[in-house]
């Protein structure tokens, strides 16, 4: 059965950094695109971060540009969003999601993705 977990996730000042990890078993995912989303209370998850399988692509919304980091260690099946700079409007519960096949491109919608974890939540305080 294959799992995401994320973990990082806290409660941090305007300003701050958090490093979110997403630790992924039942199977490998270094073929798989990857990436972060985020939800926040009454609206609808958004793409935050993606990278491709190799980690030699990525994409980021552009809220977060400049301040959040994608990458992956496919050695040890886990994807990492170093987040600097962090912001009150970031505050959001934030999912890792993987595709379900071989996938060279970065993907930057729900819908392309198979495989989600249980999410971390991320407030940040002004």
């Amino acid at each position: 059965q294959v799992q995401l977990v994320e973990s990082g996730g806290g409660l941090v000042q305007a300003g701050g950094s958090l490093r979110l990890s997403c630790a992924v078993s039942g199977r490998t995912f270094s073929n798989n695109a990857m990436g972060w989303f985020r939800q926040a209370p009454g609206k609808e998850r958004e793409f935050v971060a993606g990278i491709n399988w190799s980690g030699s692509s990525t994409s980021y919304a552009d809220s977060v540009k400049g301040r959040f980091t994608i990458s992956r260690d496919n050695a040890k099946n886990t994807v990492f969003l170093q987040m600097n700079s962090l912001r009150p409007e970031d505050t959001a519960v934030y999912y890792c999601a993987g595709t379900g096949g071989k996938t060279l491109a970065v993907l930057t919608t729900t819908q392309r993705y198979n495989y989600w974890g249980q999410g971390t939540q991320v407030t940040v305080s002004s």
